[in-house]
């Protein structure tokens, strides 16, 4: 399966995951509680069938109401021991004018169900596949590979990736990512770029991943993706983005990440 097409720019992630935190935020009054909400709404998305989730032409509106008819639930919880008066006033007021209306289909199977076994064969071809590469070689290609991201150049980028070069994305459920590896050179960089897309606040850095040159992104100065790399030769044969907000805790966390790089 191919989900290039479900590439977003990550500061079109970050902005809408905290569209949708304000939004439960406001709801509920509580941070804590919002959080819940999104990781719940995501659940939701990824639940979808891929071609449910294609269907959909616009996905943060899709995501906003089912933020709000989580909340609503949620509130609705909350007001079980409130007395009556207070909880019909609420319900006339708040909830019945509201009622949420997308029809969507859910596969029988959950999307991360599927990819998490293939996440875990895929790491095991990662040694099949990679012939040795010297360590300044394997600078060298991510080197460039970072300069065609910042200057937006897709032949480049798509040079130093092999033609059946695939690339998998690990938003943890979290963030709107495609959920099953992009296959072929092209398709490789054409997400990538999309990723990584020119923004003022987004900036893109050489730096250690797993003992191996990557690149880390940065959306001020948060460290919003991880990207990793598996070279054969002169050539990228796998690309491992992580977008995951959990596993880049550990990123934000630590002041020693930083290193020699270059602004998108």
């Amino acid at each position: 399966m191919n989900d290039a097409g479900d590439s977003v720019s990550i500061a079109d992630l970050l902005d809408e995951r905290r569209h949708l935190l304000d939004v439960a935020h406001g709801m509920l009054g509580s941070r804590r509680d919002a959080e819940g909400v999104i990781a719940e709404t995501y659940r939701r998305w990824y639940e979808l069938s891929s071609a449910a989730r294609a269907r959909i032409t616009t996905p943060q509106a899709w995501l906003e109401e089912v933020v709000g008819s989580i909340c609503r639930q949620a509130q609705l919880n909350a007001l079980d021991s409130k007395p009556t008066a207070e909880r019909e006033t609420f319900v006339l007021g708040n909830v019945l004018g509201t009622a949420p209306s997308t029809v969507v289909d859910i596969a029988g199977r959950t999307e991360p169900g599927h990819v998490e076994p293939a996440d875990r064969a895929l790491h095991s071809l990662r040694a099949m596949r990679s012939r040795p590469t010297t360590p300044q070689l394997h600078d060298s290609v991510v080197c460039t590979v970072l300069r065609a991201c910042a200057d937006e150049d897709a032949p480049l980028l798509a040079s130093r990736l092999a033609p059946d070069a695939m690339a998998f994305f690990d938003g943890g459920g979290q963030v709107r990512a495609p959920t099953g590896p992009v296959h072929g050179n092209l398709e490789v960089a054409r997400s990538l770029l999309t990723l990584v897309a020119r923004h003022p606040r987004i900036t893109l850095h050489t730096h250690s991943v797993n003992g191996h040159t990557g690149i880390v992104v940065r959306y001020d100065h948060q460290v919003v993706a991880v990207i990793s790399f598996d070279i054969a030769g002169r050539h990228v044969v796998q690309v491992w983005v992580t977008l995951n907000p959990d596993k880049l805790r550990s990123w934000n966390r630590s002041r020693d990440w930083g290193g020699p790089g270059q602004g998108n």
